[in-house]
């Protein structure tokens, strides 16, 4: 554990956090621990967010006066697994080589974390007018679920925040806009017969392909409503199959068919619309395929995670603060998602903008660069200065 206000680099802390086997399946607490004591050791007061579960928790520090209107610097501890890649060496030891650090989360998104928690002391130093807070997340990598205990504390135990800056890699571009991401399992229920007299009950195979041709028609749909703000790419709303299995012979009408499909939605679409088409291909598909002969049938989808888009707030508190810390001119879009749609749907002025590239996230050997710290320091030393005045 660290030491009483024990001054530590960037660097110093990642090679802590990636240490941590934060995969999203399992526990975080080890690392916020060890992030609490780090920040017993300057005297920083923090609440400690545990899941319903207790299995996992986020963590929410505030330097500076307790009131309303800081600036929130928001980053993620879980990361995405590593089984199955080709690591050159440990992912959870933290190897830097070449101008790079390389580590499991390194760059999505310890780096941003790490950085935010080295520069506490300056904080403390700074006498700030404009509190800073480091919320420190769980989840964001299958549900951005991970941050909603604490957004419901805001304005109430917790200072409600004027802005707040969600750090993934954007190479310290302003990203003001993302899609949303739903994803859903569909099972088709059929009822088993003899292939040579399928009249005698329903196909589940048949059936889901006429369900996955409805949401290719969908996504025609959608790519031919195209991308008004030209902004994003793909310039349209995706729609996305992404497994399907069933049947358990040639010759037997398969009893089930089950597969999981997916859309990312362009911020400004109704997150409804989509759901809506596909139920109303799948009460005719029940109809017309799965009870054509008799009430052999049916359809069930589940809605498994919705995670919203960010909408461009062009003028916001959040937008004009971070183009100032990241010295730029304008704003871009991001084509994954992130906890910021969670924050916006609250009401809260939201940006994402953090150090490195996503091009390195979720890969072996996954790095940050040198370079992108020391940027990713000069942009939260910028922030400083600015909640300092």
């Amino acid at each position: 554990m660290p030491g009483s206000g024990e001054r530590m680099t960037p660097l110093d802390i990642l090679a802590h956090l990636v240490a941590f086997d934060t995969e999203s399946s399992k526990p975080n607490l080890a690392l916020i621990d060890w992030v609490a004591a780090y920040l017993d050791g300057w005297g920083v007061p923090y609440s400690r967010i545990p899941n319903a579960a207790g299995d996992r928790a986020a963590l929410f520090a505030t330097i500076g006066p307790p009131v309303d209107g800081g600036v929130v610097l928001s980053g993620h501890t879980d990361v995405v697994p590593v089984v199955g890649q080709a690591w050159t060496a440990d992912p959870f030891t933290l190897r830097v080589a070449d101008g790079r650090a390389y580590g499991r989360g390194a760059v999505d998104m310890k780096g941003f974390c790490a950085t935010a928690l080295a520069l506490v002391p300056d904080y403390l130093a700074a006498d700030l007018k404009r509190p800073i807070h480091i919320l420190l997340s769980y989840d964001e990598e299958t549900t951005c679920l991970g941050v909603m205990d604490a957004i419901a504390r805001f304005g109430l135990d917790l200072p409600r925040p004027g802005a707040v800056i969600v750090g993934e890699p954007t190479d310290l571009e302003v990203a003001d806009a993302h899609k949303s991401i739903v994803t859903f399992h569909t099972t088709v229920h059929g009822h088993e017969a003899h292939s040579a007299k399928p009249m005698l009950g329903a196909n589940a195979v048949m059936a889901a392909c006429d369900l996955v041709s409805g949401l290719n028609a969908i996504a025609d749909r959608m790519i031919a409503r195209g991308d008004a703000s030209g902004r994003f790419d793909p310039p349209a709303t995706t729609v996305h199959v992404g497994t399907i299995h069933g049947g358990t012979a040639r010759n037997i009408l398969p009893k089930e068919c089950a597969f999981h499909w997916e859309f990312r939605g362009l911020p400004d679409l109704d997150m409804a619309e989509i759901p809506r088409l596909f139920q109303a291909k799948a009460e005719a598909v029940t109809r017309e395929r799965l009870n054509r002969y008799g009430p052999f049938g049916r359809i069930e989808t589940v809605e498994e995670i919705a995670i919203p888009g960010l909408l461009p707030d062009p003028g916001s508190e959040a937008e004009r603060l971070a183009l100032r810390m990241a010295n730029r001119n304008r704003t871009v879009s991001m084509p994954y998602a992130t906890e910021a749609g969670r924050f916006q749907q609250a009401g809260i002025p939201t940006v994402v903008c953090g150090p490195g590239s996503i091009d390195q996230a979720h890969q072996p050997d996954e790095f940050i660069t040198l370079a992108a710290l020391r940027d990713g320091e000069a942009f939260l030393r910028r922030l400083i200065e600015a909640c300092a005045a």
